[in-house]
């Protein structure tokens, strides 16, 4: 369940708001101020959250051509955090992540396209669990590149996206007595993401 928040994640990069003209530009993800979270019905009465804490990814582009630029981001399945060691090496076993046979999370993308007013939207293709399935972001909160004390640009954006177990071979659960299953299908995933620029051609 928890393989999808990482896809949201790399969308978010793509966002970094490229502002001089004819420049192609390398934007990555600054992990310690980036959170790649996820969110599955529990018993059919409360959400669990978690994160992954792990990833990598990059933005690369012409800064002219915003549509036109390249995301990727890579996410380690083993680093599902959710506060529960018990449930968490659950999650990395071959019910769910199946993290040593399947070690990363990736996505890819392949349209980007303005939606509005720092509002984008990403298809993508994310590989979890062994399954390639093609997903969409949705970002917003598109931040225009600005400069940090040490000099360093820095962009953000938040990403959104809901994908479904079932479609990536994750399909483990177990029947409830009263009705209904222990864990839901439909992942929300959401993204905050933060990342810098690290060099031009």
């Amino acid at each position: 369940m928890i393989r999808a928040r990482m896809l949201a994640l790399l969308a978010a990069v793509l966002l970094l708001g490229f502002a001089t003209p004819g420049f192609t530009a390398t934007w990555e993800i600054d992990p310690a101020h980036t959170t790649i979270q996820f969110s599955v019905r529990h018993m059919m009465v409360s959400n669990v959250h978690g994160q992954f804490g792990k990833f990598s990814g990059h933005v690369e582009g012409d800064e002219t051509k915003p549509a036109e630029a390249r995301i990727e981001a890579t996410i380690q399945a083993a680093s599902i955090d959710t506060a529960n060691e018990k449930r968490d090496e659950h999650l990395r076993s071959p019910d769910f992540l199946d993290a040593a046979k399947f070690p990363t999370i990736t996505f890819k993308s392949k349209k980007i396209e303005k939606m509005g007013e720092a509002k984008w939207k990403v298809t993508g293709d994310l590989t979890l669990h062994g399954v390639t399935k093609e997903v969409v972001l949705d970002l917003s909160d598109v931040t225009a590149p600005i400069k940090d004390p040490m000099g360093n640009m820095r962009a953000g954006a938040a990403a959104k996206t809901t994908i479904n177990r079932q479609d990536f071979g994750i399909s483990f659960n177990k029947t409830l007595d009263g009705g209904g299953v222990m864990v839901g299908n439909e992942i929300a995933i959401t993204i905050d993401v933060e990342v810098t620029r690290k060099g031009r051609a």
